[in-house]
Formats: C-alpha cells, sequence, structure tokens
C-alpha cells in the first residue's frame, strides 16, 4: 500500500478518535451540569451540608469498586501527610461551598464564577509549584480577573454569601488541583481519594444533627441520581482523555454554560442578563488562551491548568483523571515543536 494511502488512513483515524473524544467531553460535561441543576433544585429544601452528606454516603458503595479492582495492597497512610491534608481541606471546603452557591445564585452565574479556576492555578503554581509565568499569562490572568469583576458587578449589584462561596469553590478547585499536581505522581490513588470522601463525611456528620430534614423517598432518589451522575461524568471524563488530546478535551468544560443557561431557563425561571455572559466570556477567552499558551509548548513546564481543567472535586473524585490527562499531555508536549518565548 503507498505510503501516502497509509498516512491519509492515520490522519482519518485520528480525527475520528479525536471526535469521540470531544464528544464524550461534551457529554460528560452536560451529565455534569444535570449533576449542578439537581443539587440546586434540592438547595431550595436542604441545607448544602445534609445535600453533601447524602451524596458522599451513596457515593462510597461506587469508590469502593472502583478501588477493590486495584490489585496493589498497599496501606492508606500518606507519603506526604501535610499536602494531602491541605488538598483534603481544599476538596471539603471548596465543595461545599460550590453546593451552596448552586443552591443559591443563578446556575449561569455560578458557573461563570467558577470558570475562573484556571486563573487561580496560573497564579498558585508559581508559589507552590515553581511555574514560571510569562508576561502572556499574566495578561490573561489580569483579563479574567476583570471578567470576574464584570459578573460580580460590585458597587452596582447586591453581592451575597453565594456569590464569595463561588469564589472559595473556585479557589478550593484551585488549590486541591495545584497540590495534586504537586502530589500526584509520588501519591496513591486510595489516598488521593478516599481522605477527601471520608473528610466529607466526618465534618458533614456532625453537623448533620443541626440541620437535618427528613428527605421522602424521591429526594433521596435524587441524592443518589446527584452520586451517579458525577461517578458516570468522571467516567467519561477519563476515556474521552484516552481519545483526545488534553487540550482539545479541557476547554470542554465551558459548554456547561450553556447547559446552565438552558436549565436555569427550563428549570428555576432564571434569566441571565448580557453582563452575565459578557463577563463570563471574558472569563472563559481568558482561560482557554492560557490553556492553549501551555500546550503550545515551551511556555509552562508543569502544565498545571492543562493537567487539571476537567471538574470541581466536590469529593476527590479527580486523581485518577487527572493522572492520565497528565500522561496525554506529556505525550502531546513530545511531538510539539518547542517555541520561543
Amino acid at each position: 500500500m503507498p505510503e501516502a494511502t497509509v498516512t491519509s488512513e492515520n490522519h482519518q483515524q485520528v480525527r475520528s478518535t479525536t471526535l469521540r473524544g470531544v464528544l464524550m467531553g461534551l457529554l460528560a460535561f452536560a451529565l455534569y451540569a444535570s449533576h449542578d441543576a439537581a443539587i440546586k433544585s434540592l438547595g431550595s429544601t436542604y441545607s448544602p451540608f445534609q445535600i453533601v452528606f447524602f451524596v458522599v454516603l451513596l457515593s462510597f458503595p461506587m469508590v469502593t469498586l472502583m478501588l477493590v479492582s486495584d490489585t496493589k495492597a498497599e496501606n492508606l497512610r500518606p507519603r506526604d501527610p501535610f499536602w494531602a491534608g491541605v488538598r483534603t481541606a481544599a476538596v471539603v471546603i471548596g465543595g461545599f461551598c460550590a453546593f451552596y452557591a448552586f443552591a443559591v445564585l443563578p446556575l449561569a452565574e455560578t458557573y461563570a464564577i467558577l470558570f475562573a479556576s484556571p486563573l487561580i492555578i496560573t497564579v498558585l503554581s508559581v508559589p507552590l509549584l515553581g511555574e514560571v509565568v510569562r508576561v502572556h499569562r499574566w495578561l490573561a490572568v489580569l483579563a479574567g480577573l476583570i471578567g470576574v469583576l464584570v459578573v460580580l458587578r460590585p458597587g452596582s449589584a447586591e453581592l451575597g454569601l453565594g456569590h464569595l462561596a463561588a469564589l472559595v469553590s473556585a479557589f478550593g478547585s484551585a488549590l486541591a488541583a495545584v497540590v495534586m499536581r504537586k502530589i500526584g505522581a509520588r501519591e496513591r490513588r486510595e489516598v488521593l481519594l478516599l481522605y477527601p470522601l471520608l473528610a466529607n463525611f466526618g465534618v458533614m456528620l456532625c453537623i448533620l444533627p443541626f440541620v437535618y430534614v427528613p428527605m421522602p423517598l424521591a429526594d433521596l432518589g435524587l441524592v443518589l441520581l446527584i452520586a451517579l451522575l458525577a461517578v458516570s461524568a468522571m467516567s467519561l471524563m477519563i476515556r474521552a482523555y484516552t481519545l483526545a488530546d488534553a487540550a482539545i478535551v479541557a476547554p470542554m468544560q465551558y459548554s456547561q454554560i450553556l447547559w446552565a443557561t438552558l436549565f436555569g431557563w427550563l428549570f428555576f425561571a432564571e434569566t441571565s442578563d448580557l453582563t452575565t455572559f459578557i463577563g463570563a466570556g471574558i472569563i472563559i477567552a481568558s482561560g482557554g488562551y492560557i490553556v492553549l499558551r501551555e500546550a503550545g509548548g515551551g511556555t509552562s513546564e508543569h502544565l498545571p491548568v492543562l493537567n487539571n481543567l476537567s471538574r470541581r472535586p466536590e469529593m476527590g473524585g479527580m486523581p485518577r483523571l487527572s493522572l492520565i490527562a497528565r500522561k496525554t499531555v506529556a505525550s502531546v508536549r513530545e511531538q510539539l515543536p518547542r517555541q520561543r518565548h
């Protein structure tokens, strides 16, 4: 067979595989958006502490099944207790704040603020990873922060605990992601997955007696659906990263703003204004630019955003995904030419 024909067939196969990866990524984030809409539905009746408790409780069987498939028999003591503790605290606080923000803010507005996470990852990667951030990415961070101010409109719009919670969640997600990048290569998946789950369970269990409201079977079923959606979406993301480059799959998370607008209008009578979408557009553009700069080769040693632009780690469910993403990105970097900056 002629070499040109073989090359053409290879390119077609790569395009087909990449398309499947993108579609799986889009489906995963659609499931995540459904997950968040279900949280908002429950948030009008129940405390976020109670919702998180039951979601974590119902997630344990699925997480256990994931872990028993691991043939390595090791103890569960973290190899780096301090950073494992920092990541666990970031996951617990950031996850709870995300649940609270979704319960009290319009979905599109919440997403717009949470999309600031890549900007915070870029900033935190300097002191925690020793990342060298050059002027182009700093300008992107500055533009993204302006976008956040456009969404929040301080002085002209009433700001509440929901906005603060969304900002804290974005910071917690970013901190958990950077710490994951710092210790993920030497820490075991079991530790990274179980400790945030156990911490969430313990903290929420202590608070639960003060906020508990009896849940009918239908609402418990919705909580189970939230847990199933989270696990299903994470599995789809894992598959997406094995089929397509991280630089292509990761920005698919921004599709959630479309689902948020649709779900908000259909189920919660929400109508986001033009200013929110302008701010979200600025944030998305700046985050997307940072991803492209990292993927372009030579601008980033650790690829902190590209390795972690996938999902808020509410319950610690990112380790397996992040490790696969890192391998994919590494293969991309090997194929790309180095550039001068």
